[in-house]
C-alpha cells in the first residue's frame, strides 16, 4: 500500500469493501478522510463512520451499509485530484457527477463539501472525490 496518497488509499478500501458485500471498514484515520466520510454519509452513500483510538494514528471505522437499510450503493468511488496532479474549480466549473445521481467532494475554503452545496455557498475548490 502506498502511502503517498492515503485519500486514495482510503478509497480503494471502501470500493473494494462494497464490491465485495462487507457491512465495515477499517481506514487509518485523518481529519482529511473524516470530513470526506462526514459527506458520504451525509449525501447517504455511508451509513455511518466512528473513530476509534489506539496507541498510535486512530482508526476510522466506516460503516456501508445495515441490513435492510436502503442507502445507495457504491458502484463507483474516483479519486480526481491527486498529489501530482491538483484539480482546481471555480464556483461556475464545479462538475456534476450522473446528472445529479453522483456527488462530486470538494475541499473549499469554507471546508470539504458537496459539489451542490459548493455551488449554494458560491465557492469553488479543489476536486477531491467523485462517487457514484
Amino acid at each position: 500500500m502506498s502511502l503517498s496518497d492515503p485519500i486514495a488509499d482510503a478509497l480503494t478500501a471502501i470500493r473494494n469493501a462494497s464490491r465485495a458485500g462487507k457491512e465495515r471498514v477499517d481506514l487509518k484515520a485523518s481529519s482529511l478522510l473524516a470530513q470526506v466520510l462526514k459527506v458520504l454519509k451525509h449525501e447517504r452513500f455511508i451509513y455511518d463512520y466512528r473513530r476509534i483510538e489506539d496507541k498510535k494514528q486512530g482508526i476510522l471505522r466506516v460503516y456501508l451499509k445495515k441490513e435492510n437499510e436502503t442507502l445507495r450503493a457504491i458502484s463507483h468511488i474516483v479519486r480526481v485530484s491527486r498529489p501530482g496532479l491538483r484539480i482546481y474549480k471555480n464556483r461556475l466549473e464545479i462538475p456534476t457527477v450522473l446528472n445529479g445521481l453522483g456527488v462530486c467532494v470538494l475541499s473549499t475554503p469554507e471546508g470539504v463539501m458537496s459539489g451542490q452545496t459548493a455551488k449554494k455557498r458560491n465557492v469553488g475548490g479543489e476536486v477531491l472525490l467523485k462517487v457514484w
